[in-house]
């Protein structure tokens, strides 16, 4: 007789080839009752309403939401075709953020179809998707992005809704300077004899920069016989000018977030001090307050961290060859390699102090941080040596948020654009904050994020002169929360408000 152990492993292999061919929405027809019972009770699946289910691990907590939210765009595309065929798409609003690199799964995703029922569908964590019954647009104004099917980025932009101009003026601008040049939007505007969207669209590119689009809708559309009145739909001038197009989506709204977050930034948060710091004395307190930035950085991240532990590894008394303890404990590598990775930290601090640009030595210092960081979990046999060869090269979801971090291509891409901007940036105070934001933003590394990112901070804040930061445990909750609402709704005031707090805290110990 077969053990229970057995059982489970033939349902894993059903589970693990359904996952081969790609399918991520997995109806009940697609395994027998038995398997899907077997998964289900072993956490190895998840119903997501009646009939259709997604893969899951077994250790997320009841109400987790980050299986969910790691395979909601692949869920709903999976989900549509099999009740519309290829007779479906995306709004024009919904999609041009997909088109911009926007993956924020949103509470009602909006579709349309000849075939839909103009009602919700309910999904987990208040989560739906409503099917508007409409003709599809032509067939040119179609296409598919990541196996989801969008409105062109043409036709998203002749299609939008005038409100998309102000409550999401950062994505819209990312848009507009995406299209490379005006064929397309003309030829969805003269089709569908859009006067009054040519005149606002010839705003906004002109809003942008991009005067030549701008005069090419309007002098094209007169000509067609049309009069077209332009205005511009935005509430203010761009913070940023594209005069040719934007080679990524990704890079051209982080562009256009620094420069309308650094403004926030500036508002709320405190002046550097006037006297620049000892090189020495202030060596000495970051030597000093290793202890309890290590127990607080590691323990925001999960990780069980005694006074004892920390001791152990600054006096080396730690060893994973003699330990086979320790060799197997990750709290104890995780500090270790904390340890190694502050002294680099701390090396470029005093980079810093001597005047070097902290962005520039941030960029060329941050790799050798990494390594250090999970070296000792490499030589323990737990990680692969290629794992510290740099930047991740697969998609990460984040553990309750709704954002989810850029793709790998977009990380290539982003990363020298983030330390560019903050090696240019003048004002320490956009440095500390927005310099902590987004490297967190981007997420990357597949770990070990938010560890890197106090780091930078800190770079940071000791090239504004101001007293090595401590984000407490204490204050996690509200720390995760006010870069969940940076994240995803670009409300930077939360986060800038709290790092505030944290420096006066610091100052004071």
């Amino acid at each position: 007789m077969a053990s229970p152990s057995n059982h489970l492993a033939t349902s894993l292999e059903l589970l693990q080839e359904l996952q081969r061919r790609g399918r991520i929405a997995v109806r009940a027809r697609d395994l027998s009752r038995v398997h899907r019972e077997r998964l289900t009770r072993n956490g190895f699946l998840r119903e997501v309403m009646k009939g259709w289910y997604i893969p899951a691990r077994p250790d997320e907590q009841v109400g987790e939401t980050t299986a969910w939210y790691a395979a909601y765009w692949t869920f709903a595309s999976q989900y549509l075709e099999s009740r519309f065929g290829d007779e479906w798409c995306l709004s024009a609003d919904q999609s041009l953020l997909f088109h911009v690199g926007d993956r924020i799964v949103p509470p009602q995703l909006l579709v349309r179809s000849p075939k839909g029922s103009n009602k919700p569908t309910q999904l987990p964590h208040d989560t739906s998707v409503f099917d508007v019954r409409l003709e599809l647009p032509d067939t040119f104004e179609r296409t598919t992005v990541e196996g989801v099917r969008v409105m062109t980025l043409a036709a998203a932009l002749a299609n939008c809704s005038p409100a998309m101009f102000r409550a999401r003026a950062v994505e819209v601008r990312s848009a507009l300077a995406l299209l490379p040049d005006s064929g397309d939007l003309l030829r969805c505007l003269l089709e569908g004899g859009k006067s009054k969207i040519a005149g606002r669209l010839a705003g906004a590119f002109r809003n942008i920069g991009r005067e030549r689009i701008a005069d090419q809708v309007k002098e094209t559309m007169r000509a067609a016989g049309y009069t077209v009145s332009e205005s511009d739909p935005f509430a203010e001038p761009s913070p940023v000018l594209f005069a040719g197009r934007s080679n990524s989506p990704y890079v051209g709204r982080m562009q256009l977030m620094w420069a309308t977050m650094r403004q926030v930034v500036l508002e709320h948060f405190p002046l550097p001090p006037a006297v620049r710091p000892d090189k020495s004395v202030y060596l000495q307190q970051v030597e000093d307050v290793y202890r309890d930035d290590a127990y607080h950085s590691l323990s925001i991240e999960g990780y069980q961290v005694s006074d004892a532990l920390i001791e152990r590894v600054r006096s080396g008394a730690w060893n994973p060859d003699r330990d086979e303890a320790d060799r197997q404990n990750r709290n104890a590598l995780a500090a270790r390699g904390y340890w190694q990775a502050f002294q680099r930290v701390k090396a470029a601090v005093e980079q810093v102090l001597d005047g070097g640009n902290a962005g520039e030595i941030a960029d060329h210092a941050h790799p050798e941080w990494y390594r250090e960081l999970f070296g000792p979990s490499v030589a323990a046999g737990i990680l692969k040596p290629a794992d510290l060869a740099g930047y991740r090269n697969g998609a990460v979801h984040i553990r309750r948020s709704l954002h989810v971090p850029p793709p790998i291509e977009a990380v290539r891409d982003l990363m020298p654009e983030f330390f560019k901007l903050l090696a240019a940036e003048r004002e320490p105070a956009v440095r500390v904050v927005l310099g902590h934001f987004f490297f967190v933003y981007v997420h990357p590394y597949f770990d070990g994020n938010g560890r890197m990112g106090r780091f930078l901070m800190n770079v940071m804040v000791a090239a504004g002169g101001w007293r090595w930061m401590l984000i407490t445990f204490d204050t996690r909750d509200t720390y995760m929360d006010a870069l969940e609402q940076a994240s995803v709704r670009q409300d930077i005031v939360p986060l800038t408000r709290y790092l505030a707090e944290r420096l006066e805290a610091s100052a004071s110990l």
